[in-house]
């Protein structure tokens, strides 16, 4: 007899729905095959359904029985299809009464030998399919439950073992109480909830200005000085000061981090923006993502928000080399032989680096050690195309110990994000007849024109500038898009002069001479 159930498959961010046709062919031999390109996670699950069923007390089909995985021309793998092809057998075999209810739902999970359900990856997008194509409910394990429940409009059920599934099947879909998140409730709850605060920060004005320029117009940053002098403490605090995720953002945010299984158990949805702060010795592929089922990478998993490398020329070149396209397209392609999958990668980079190789080069107190052309050589690890898609170039100077010891309190992270929103506000604004642009740092060549113009004693200050740093064409749209932010958190219409200086100051490592 044929039976159909349905399950899902994840490419890129979004899921396919699949189709196990189970047959039982009573007369024609003792094999049970899977066909419709399973890998080999796929065709074991064999061996998992016949340990779960001889468990709980179920038959295996001592006749020929044929799943089919449809569409067949796609590479089905992983783990999460053995509950649909054991429940597709339990009703080609007629050991399961209500069978006819199984093509209503959407089924995943993974089978332990005694029939407990285990994780999967992705509920997110496949409770997003399973309701686009109208089915009536949704079968995932208990832990993922409430991340599919953020859907509305379809019911998820979560199981944590085999048996509750044959219980609802036999008694007329009965007895599984569909899961229910309020999504916006907790979502909004947890927005504004962080362990860390700007106010913890001794002193550097200077730096917490340059961060709460890049947060206001989306900016990348770089962080140059010796250590201990509080590059990353800063740069982890950064997430704090930036605007709130909206809805449509923490969905996507959600989605990528539901792909790569990096969601916590009986989570929802990612209510503050990522910090993701990578080892230096990360691999090109696991930075921009990518394997024989491409998989997102940091760049991907930072979406909405922080990409942190510290002690960036430690990272080998090849691996900073590839990130050069993302950063402009704000999305990595990641191309195979049968299919090319598209991950988001809309992020700030945020890097931190020592001046030189001792650490101590321009430092107020203690002598660099370095020989004649190390500092050199140590920031030219780092190419020229990417630093100058970097806009903001911040020098960090040690704290001097009477502002550590100095107990006045500091401005906290409330204080910048409140006037960093503000700057957003006015962007949103001007970019509302622009789809996909919502903050200066994502503004094209051609609209500079448009959004930053000068006055003419900006523009001699400005051909002032590139002639004595000898600055790159990007170099100059990148001054001309921080002064525009500038502009914005001083809630002025025009680019003055005084915001085109400020962001002038900050191409410190365009300067001739810099690491002489």
């Amino acid at each position: 007899m044929l039976v159909k159930t349905f399950g899902s498959a994840v490419y890129g961010v979004e899921a396919i729905s699949i189709t196990i046709e189970v047959n039982w062919l009573p007369s024609s031999g003792k094999d049970t095959m899977i066909v419709g390109l399973p890998d080999n996670a796929v065709k074991e699950s064999l061996q998992r359904i016949e340990s779960t069923f001889k468990t709980i007390g179920y038959q295996v089909p001592r006749t020929k029985v044929v799943v089919n995985l449809a569409p067949a021309d796609i590479k089905k793998s992983g783990t999460p299809f053995d509950l649909p092809i054991a429940l597709g057998i339990l009703g080609a075999s007629e050991q399961l009464e209500n069978k006819e209810a199984l093509s209503n739902y959407v089924i995943m999970g993974e089978l332990s030998l005694d029939g407990e359900i285990r994780s999967i990856k992705g509920a997110l997008p496949i409770a997003i399919q399973a309701r686009k194509e109208g089915f009536k409910g949704l079968i995932v394990p208990k832990v993922n439950s409430r991340e599919a429940g953020m859907v509305n409009n379809i019911k998820v059920y979560g199981i944590s073992h085999i048996k509750e599934v044959i219980d609802f099947f036999e008694n007329e879909e009965k007895g599984l109480q569909p899961v229910v998140v309020n999504t916006r409730e907790e979502f909004l709850h947890s927005q504004s909830d962080f362990d860390i605060d700007f106010a913890d920060v001794k002193g550097q004005e200077n730096i917490k200005r340059a961060l709460e320029i890049a947060a206001a117009g989306g900016h990348n940053a770089i962080l140059i000085g010796p250590p201990g002098a509080g590059k990353t403490m800063l740069a982890k605090r950064l997430p704090t000061i930036l605007p709130p995720l909206t809805l449509q953002e923490a969905l996507e945010t959600t989605k990528i981090h539901s792909v790569a299984g990096k969601l916590p158990e009986n989570s929802t949805l990612i209510s503050k923006r990522p910090f993701r702060s990578p080892h230096h010795t990360i691999s090109d592929v696991a930075l921009v993502g990518g394997g024989g089922i491409p998989q997102p990478g940091e760049i991907s998993l930072a979406h909405n928000g922080v990409l942190f490398l510290d002690e960036l020329p430690e990272f080998k070149r090849t691996v900073l080399e590839v990130m050069r396209q993302p950063m402009e397209e704000r999305r990595v392609t990641i191309s195979r032989a049968k299919a090319a999958v598209d991950f988001p990668a809309s992020f700030m980079l945020i890097a931190a680096m020592n001046p030189c190789p001792c650490g101590f080069y321009n430092h107020p107190e203690r002598e660099c050690t370095c020989p004649p052309g190390a500092v050199q050589k140590y920031l030219n690890k780092i190419s020229g195309p990417l630093l100058d898609r970097i806009d903001l170039h911040v020098e960090v100077t040690p704290v001097a110990f009477s502002e550590l010891s100095n107990s006045k309190p500091q401005q906290n992270s409330a204080y910048f994000r409140d006037r960093v929103i503000k700057a957003r506000e006015i962007q949103e604004e001007r970019y509302k007849d622009h789809p996909g642009i919502y903050c200066n740092a994502q503004i094209s060549s051609k609209m500079l024109k448009e959004i930053c113009v000068i006055t003419q004693v900006g523009s001699n200050l400005l051909k002032a500038a590139m002639e004595k740093l000898n600055l790159s064409a990007r170099a100059y749209d990148r001054i001309l898009k921080v002064s525009r932010t500038i502009a914005d958190l001083s809630l002025s219409p025009d680019i003055k002069p005084e915001h085109l200086a400020e962001a002038i100051q900050y191409r410190s490592l365009d300067r001739e001479g810099w690491a002489a």
